[in-house]
């Protein structure tokens, strides 16, 4: 196996709750209003420090998009998934860009996001602040 190169990023920063390895920053945030099955996740314009799964189609609640997981490159830990085809043209916004699960993150603040029966039925977080 070979050496393991990380970016590592400066500002207001997402890592992985397991590992620490920086993975995107507050201003590459396209989007909070996304939803996975832990709760809240965020569209990213750009991350680092992941590796693609294989690609798939999935039917999501805003249409049929082909998706690949991502994962930490570090840990290996899965942290959400980057969109590579939007069928919808409406979704097309979509292509290229990532989400990131925040019950899989560290915030900013360095602290992590714990789901709860709140989370599920829209409870807050105080990155929405």
């Amino acid at each position: 196996m070979g050496r393991l190169f990380q970016v590592t990023l400066e500002g207001k920063i997402y890592s992985c709750k397991h590992c620490k390895t920086h993975l995107a920053l507050c201003d590459d945030i396209v989007s909070k209003a996304f939803h996975c099955k832990h709760g809240k996740a965020y569209l990213f314009s750009k991350v680092v420090n992941v590796t693609t799964g294989v690609k798939e189609d999935r039917l999501m609640m805003t249409g049929l998009h082909t998706v690949a997981d991502i994962f930490c490159v570090k840990c290996g830990s899965i942290v959400g998934w980057t969109y590579e085809t939007a069928h919808d043209k409406l979704q097309k916004y979509k292509e290229g860009k990532s989400v990131l699960e925040r019950f899989k993150l560290s915030g900013p603040d360095g602290n992590s996001y714990w789901v709860s029966h709140e989370a599920h039925i829209g409870g807050t977080d105080e990155d929405d602040v």
